[in-house]
């Protein structure tokens, strides 16, 4: 009888011992950890205690070099949805680091060593991997100056005085748009996104169409001095090259519009041409915030 009962309080004293046993926290970094010189780079973390989504954490990190002595970076993590918690860190320099995870919840403490290849970015942005860079951006900055040139000249030629002063005002406020770098980013993901749409819906921008496009734009800014004098400072060959892989984007998302506007037409055969392209514009634009909200996107 004794030793029935010695044996049922071991078992008693396992389960209790099982039951107050520290969680075993899994993570998982779920946002790239980048390196920029005098910049904070952000980063995103995913916890989970036995395969569930683990909230109401308190969540530290603290990043050392394996080789190198650069001391250590402290950084106090956010809880957002489902378990993910981010925060931002300035690194000294590229490297291996090992990253030690401070995690809290009801006063137990427990810790978790995580090693990590910290790179230096490919571009300021991407999607789905795919880099925007610099010279992207810088492009399209140059494009906008572009237009900005054009409008200005058209404006010279078609008012006088008071007229002209007031045009010439108005694109001169423009200028502050152009130099955006957040609006020239939405410009570069908006357009990558439809090209990636049309792909997957399985389209493609042949040479021939890609040139026809080019010969347009080429066709226009021939008519307009300052655009020549821009584009001959800015290096034709240069210029164009990139124009063509802009172009190749360009008849890609052409062809979903043109899809959306097949679709309406087919299915209001009653309506007006300007009504289906509004609708069509519509839809567009909905199919736009849909594609990109589907893509992997990271700006740094």
């Amino acid at each position: 009888m004794k030793k029935a009962m010695r044996l049922t309080a071991l078992l008693l004293f396992a389960l209790l011992a099982g039951c107050s046993a520290d969680p075993e926290y899994n993570i998982e970094i779920t946002k790239p950890i980048y390196q920029q010189p005098d910049k904070e780079m952000p980063f995103e973390i995913q916890v989970k205690e036995k395969d569930e989504r683990a909230t109401g954490l308190d969540v530290s990190a603290e990043f050392s070099m394996t080789n190198m002595d650069h001391g250590m970076t402290k950084v106090e993590l956010t809880e957002g949805e489902d378990g993910i918690y981010s925060g931002k860190v300035e690194l000294p320099m590229p490297g291996k680091y090992e990253i030690l995870f401070i995690l809290e919840k009801d006063g137990e403490k427990i810790e978790k060593v995580i090693s990590y290849e910290v790179e230096k970015p490919e571009g300021i942005a991407s999607i789905n991997g795919e880099w925007i860079t610099d010279e992207d951006v810088d492009f399209y900055k140059f494009i906008n100056n572009l237009q900005l040139a054009i409008n200005r000249e058209t404006d010279q030629k078609r008012y006088t005085g008071e007229q002209l002063k007031e045009a010439l005002a108005y694109w001169e406020s423009q200028e502050k748009l152009v130099e955006d770098q957040n609006q020239l980013l939405t410009q570069i993901i908006r357009l990558r996104s439809m090209a990636m749409l049309a792909e997957e819906k399985g389209h493609t921008a042949t040479d021939a169409e890609i040139e026809t496009e080019i010969n347009k734009v080429r066709a226009q800014y021939d008519q307009f001095e300052s655009a020549k004098a821009m584009i001959n400072e800015y290096g034709e060959e240069k210029f164009w090259e990139t124009e063509k892989n802009q172009y190749q984007l360009i008849v890609l998302s052409q062809k979903v519009q043109k899809d959306m506007i097949e679709k309406v037409k087919k299915e209001n055969p009653e309506m007006s041409q300007q009504e289906i392209n509004f609708q069509a514009q519509k839809q567009y634009e909905e199919l736009l915030v849909s594609q990109v909200n589907s893509l992997k996107m990271e700006i740094l």
